[in-house]
């Protein structure tokens, strides 16, 4: 495996990045479910987690002219 030369730029600055850790933290928010029982329903974590990780597939395919600026 090798990484890209510009891994830094794009670690920081692609929304692909931000939404697959904003994805991660909704999926880790899922576990701690049980803690926040009758305030949040059953699985709208896993929603959340699953829509931002199509959002961040998506937007691989965009030309993020932004980035590099």
């Amino acid at each position: 495996m090798k990484l890209i030369d510009d891994w830094k730029t794009v670690a920081v600055k692609a929304w692909s990045m931000r939404l697959a850790l904003l994805s991660a933290t909704f999926s880790g928010a899922e576990v701690a479910l049980p803690y926040f029982n009758g305030i949040v329903p059953p699985g709208t974590f896993a929603v959340l987690a699953l829509v931002i990780s199509v959002g961040a597939a998506l937007s691989r395919l965009v030309h993020q002219p932004k980035m590099y600026q």
